[in-house]
């Protein structure tokens, strides 16, 4: 039997990309991925109040599918027009709330902090992601060669980026930077930094500057490096912008800190989100006492999938 096709729809961003990606390889298809980019007057129009056709956004060339996948408000009407435009029974899936009718998708995955519910809605601790434990298992010993080669245990710190909620100001990390050094410092942990896609490039070079040649930055966005870093480290720092990030390195099972910035502008769902994963007893707050703690390790990605391939019944 052939594997299903799958379109994927997303604005572009790294997180996004992650989830639709993430679950398709979970579903074990073939996938074409598109960025979608709405039209200049849409938007500003939220997806209850724009037309159900390709007025709204810029047409491209899709190629024949099974399936649809699509994360973030831009993509919530190209999914519902090409599953209606299309002449065979299509699936289509659609990760976070779409802010329009859940009946217009098949299955709507959204993380519990979100607060939503529905007869197709399959709720998920935190967020769905690209990363499995084969992944990080076969590029364990990719850092090694990078690091510094002594005895040492690792500690890495997972850096994000600037959002709407929260300013990566010189100041900001550098209050982060200070709870490493002293704890670094305190149990003689080697820090290794990894940055993403959108950190800025000034605070990765003073993140060098900072903890000095005794320690490693790793200059370039580096998956490998990435993983690795997950499979290596004893403790993990994770900057509180990123749930996708947090729910990444808790597929590890590993002590998860997380490095707070005071926001710039009321943060509720974040906050329910680090509720949820304290609760869970998967992280603690960068400051806290240093101390080594067990979890369930979390593969919402996996169990999602599972539950997609039992209701449409594909292998």
């Amino acid at each position: 039997m052939s594997k299903l096709k799958g379109l994927l729809l997303t604005e572009g961003m790294h997180g996004m990309i992650s989830q639709v990606e993430g679950l398709a390889k979970a579903l074990n298809i073939n996938f074409t991925h598109r960025k979608v980019e709405l039209k200049s007057f849409w938007k500003f129009i939220p997806p209850s109040l724009t037309p159900r056709s390709n007025i709204s956004f810029k047409e491209f060339e899709i190629p024949d599918f099974d399936l649809i996948i699509s994360c973030g408000r831009k993509s919530v009407i190209p999914s519902i027009y090409f599953k209606q435009k299309s002449r065979k029974q299509i699936y289509n899936i659609h990760i976070q709330d779409p802010k329009i009718n859940f009946k217009l998708f098949d299955f709507i995955i959204a993380p519990e902090h979100d607060e939503i519910s529905g007869s197709n809605v399959i709720s998920t601790k935190g967020a769905i992601h690209y990363l499995n434990k084969s992944e990080i298992v076969s590029n364990s010993e990719y850092l090694k060669s990078l690091i510094k080669t002594d005895k040492r245990k690792i500690f890495s710190l997972i850096l994000g980026g600037p959002t709407k909620y929260y300013e990566y100001s010189k100041e900001n990390i550098e209050k982060i930077f200070n709870k490493l050094r002293n704890l670094i410092q305190k149990e003689d942990f080697q820090l290794v930094v990894i940055p993403s896609m959108r950190t800025p490039k000034n605070i990765i070079q003073f993140a060098k500057e900072f903890f000095g040649e005794n320690h490693t930055v790793i200059e370039q966005v580096d998956k490998k490096a990435y993983l690795s870093a997950l499979a290596l480290s004893e403790f993990i720092v994770v900057t509180c912008d990123s749930s996708s990030m947090i729910s990444e390195a808790a597929l590890t099972g590993k002590p998860i800190y997380v490095a707070n910035i005071l926001p710039k502008r009321k943060d509720k769902r974040f906050q329910k989100f680090r509720k949820l994963f304290r609760e869970l007893n998967i992280i603690r707050n960068l400051g806290e006492e240093e101390e080594n703690w067990n979890y369930q390790k979390l593969n919402e990605t996996s169990r999602v999938a599972k539950i997609i391939k039992q209701k449409i019944n594909f292998k």
